[in-house]
């Protein structure tokens, strides 16, 4: 992914209501309320805030690595009247560290491939990262993926499976499935250019 450097990201992001400074503190005081939904790459917040306005009963957290990226979703939601979204700013490695057996649903939307066989192991779906979710959900196991990248997906079912996973819903063509849908940035630009898109559904007892 090739960032551009955005003046006064930090005080930008900082300034807003919606960007939580100090995740860390937040383990184990989450909502108990409602039921919490992640995404992991949250991009410029395009899907996790028409969730949130069309979800008011589901509090959303979006996660995403880059200040220079997540600015973007901060300055769409500043926009906004909402009570049921904030965004972090980490790295998802540490997402054991905000997050103890509080979250219901967990979205990975067009994670980074890491399409090299030394690098399987930055993959979200990866052992080492499923392993690590485990101790993030409420109940259940519940995670979401949708993709284009068909090789991703691939081992992203492999993995599941592999973890325990029912894979609930799979389809290879989202757009043609009657699955409710709120796009991301990356999905409709690709959609636009006739890309086919990936989904599983995927839960664990």
């Amino acid at each position: 992914m090739r960032l551009r450097n955005v003046k006064n990201a930090k005080e930008k992001l900082e300034s807003s209501p919606y960007y939580l400074k100090d995740p860390f503190s937040k383990k184990g005081t989450w909502p108990k309320d409602k039921p919490i939904h992640v995404e992991i790459g949250t991009g410029k917040g395009t899907f996790l805030i028409e969730m949130a306005a069309s979800h008011p009963d589901i509090y959303f957290v979006g996660i995403e690595k880059y200040e220079s990226v997540l600015v973007r979703a901060i300055e769409k939601v500043n926009t906004k009247q909402l009570s049921n979204i904030c965004f972090i700013c980490m790295d998802a490695q540490n997402i054991n560290e905000v997050f103890d057996h509080e979250i219901d649903t967990l979205y990975l939307n067009f994670s980074d491939p890491w399409p090299k066989k030394r690098h399987a192991k930055r993959r979200l779906t990866s052992p080492d990262f499923l392993n690590l979710y485990e101790s993030l959900f409420k109940g259940s196991k519940h995670i979401i993926q949708k993709t284009d990248n068909i090789y991703l997906f691939a081992y992203s079912l492999e993995q599941l499976s592999r973890q325990g996973y029912i894979l609930e819903k799979v389809s290879l063509d989202l757009a043609s499935e009657d699955i409710p849908n709120i796009k991301t940035e990356y999905e409709q630009k690709f959609t636009d250019l006739g890309y086919k898109i990936n989904y599983v559904d995927a839960k664990k007892r």
